[in-house]
């Protein structure tokens, strides 16, 4: 069963969040503060932590920072009660895999929820090594190597890296990237593409992989 954190100071939210995660079937713990989700992170593996960014004293940005530095395979939805592309980019800077603006829908979360689960629990299609330009990616162990450089990647970023890598040398389209690296059902702003990209290219540093195609995509060059 997949565990869940719920990061959630306003019980009118949290406490019906919960509710609607749990008959999904998933085991899940809320929480009210950042120190406290700090102190069960470094306690137990969560899957999924569902991240308000307003919380009181550690906010839900530096929660994020955290989980990225120490629990590359904990996936992050960010909640934020405000809808400007900047606090959405703030988020996603911090290295959330995805995010939902309040006031939201329970039926909208959940299903991002288990978009997330689904993609970090999907069993590995065709090899489990890919190797190209430099780069050695195991999709069974989750883990990429740059030459002899192990490269620390968030779920997102991995499952990005993978897409791009399957095609190496090839445009793929921004859609096809967000339906095989997000959900097939994905309605919501490309801006969570964009960011992930630019995390990705930081992280493969120099020299430079992927090349952006105006109006069209992305493609990881062939070395």
């Amino acid at each position: 069963m997949e565990r869940l954190l719920v990061v959630e100071d306003d019980d009118s939210i949290g406490e019906p969040l919960v509710r609607a995660l749990r008959r999904e079937e998933f085991e899940v713990e809320h929480v009210t503060t950042g120190e406290s989700a700090l102190v069960r992170l470094a306690k137990v593996r969560f899957d999924v932590v569902v991240l308000d960014i307003g919380l009181p004293g550690i906010d839900g940005v530096e929660v994020c920072r955290h989980i990225r530095r120490d629990h590359h395979a904990t996936a992050v939805l960010m909640l934020t009660a405000r809808s400007s592309e900047l606090d959405e980019v703030v988020g996603l800077d911090a290295g959330a895999d995805d995010y939902v603006t309040k006031p939201f829908s329970l039926a909208v979360l959940t299903a991002r929820v288990r978009a997330l689960v689904r993609r970090q629990s999907a069993p590995t299609v065709g090899p489990d090594a890919i190797e190209v330009s430099g780069l050695r990616i195991d999709r069974s162990s989750r883990q990429a190597w740059r030459e002899d450089r192990e490269l620390e990647l968030a779920p997102k970023e991995f499952d990005l890296l993978t897409t791009l890598a399957s095609h190496a040398g090839e445009a793929v389209r921004r859609e096809q990237i967000m339906s095989e690296v997000w959900d097939e059902n994905w309605w919501g702003s490309t801006k969570t593409l964009d960011v992930h990209i630019g995390w990705l290219r930081q992280k493969l540093a120099d020299p430079p992989l992927i090349t952006t195609v105006r109006g069209y995509g992305f493609r990881l060059e062939r070395a």
